[in-house]
C-alpha cells in the first residue's frame, strides 16, 4: 500500500518536472516566432521607403546621361568630322596631332587679335572682326576635334560646339562689342576644359 501511495506522487513529480521543460520550449519557439514577425515587420517599411526614395536620388543622373546623349549626336551630326571612316591618324605623340592643336590655338589668339582690332583696323564692323568673334568656334574647335583625343576632352568640345553660337547670338542683343563676345568664348572654353577635364579637383 506504501509503495501505490508513493508511486502516484512520483509520477506526478515527474509530470511536474516535465511540464515547465516542455512550456519553456513552447515559449521560446513563440518568442522566436515573435521575433521573427516583428523584425519582418520593422523591415518591410525600411524596404518601401528605400525603393521610393531611388527614384528621386537617380533623377540628376539620368538628366545629365540623357543631356550628354543629345549633346554628343548633336555634335557628331552637325560638327566637321573625319571625310573617311579609317582610324584617325592624328594620334597622341604624332606631328598631325600636334599640327591640330598648334592650329586651334593659334586661331583663338588670332581671333583675339582681330576682334580687339589690332589687326587690319577700322572705325567700322567689317568681316575681320567678325571672323575674329566667331575663330574659336570655326576654328579651334574643330582643329582640336579632329584629333585623337581623351574622351572627357571630346565631350568638352561638344558642350563647347553647341555653346558658342548662342553666346555669340544672345550677348550682342545687350552690348554689341566684338572684344566682349571673343572675352566670352574664351572664357566659356577653358570653364568648360576645367569642369569636365577636372583642373579644380583636389588631388589627394
Amino acid at each position: 500500500m506504501w509503495f501505490c501511495l508513493v508511486s502516484p506522487p512520483q509520477c506526478v513529480l515527474s509530470s511536474i518536472h516535465l511540464a515547465p521543460i516542455s512550456s519553456l520550449s513552447h515559449g521560446r519557439r513563440r518568442s522566436a516566432a515573435s521575433l521573427r514577425i516583428c523584425a519582418t515587420a520593422d523591415e518591410a517599411p525600411q524596404e518601401e521607403v528605400q525603393t521610393e526614395e531611388s527614384p528621386s536620388s537617380s533623377s540628376p543622373s539620368a538628366l545629365g546621361k540623357d543631356l550628354k546623349k543629345v549633346v554628343n549626336k548633336t555634335a557628331a551630326t552637325f560638327a566637321p568630322r573625319a571625310s573617311t571612316a579609317s582610324k584617325n591618324p592624328a594620334l597622341p605623340g604624332t606631328t598631325l596631332y600636334k599640327v591640330f592643336e598648334v592650329q586651334g590655338y593659334a586661331s583663338m589668339l588670332a581671333g583675339g587679335v582681330l576682334s580687339f582690332n589690332l589687326l587690319f583696323p577700322s572705325t567700322q564692323p567689317d568681316l575681320w572682326r567678325l571672323m575674329g568673334m566667331w575663330s574659336i568656334w570655326m576654328f579651334t574647335i574643330p582643329s582640336l576635334r579632329a584629333r585623337d583625343c581623351p574622351p572627357k576632352e571630346k565631350e568638352a568640345l561638344n558642350y563647347l560646339f553647341l555653346l558658342i553660337p548662342l553666346l555669340n547670338v544672345a550677348i550682342p542683343f545687350f552690348w554689341k562689342s566684338f572684344p566682349l563676345v571673343w572675352s566670352a568664348d574664351t572664357l566659356a572654353f577653358f570653364a568648360m576644359y576645367a569642369w569636365k577635364l577636372g583642373w579644380l579637383e583636389r588631388t589627394e
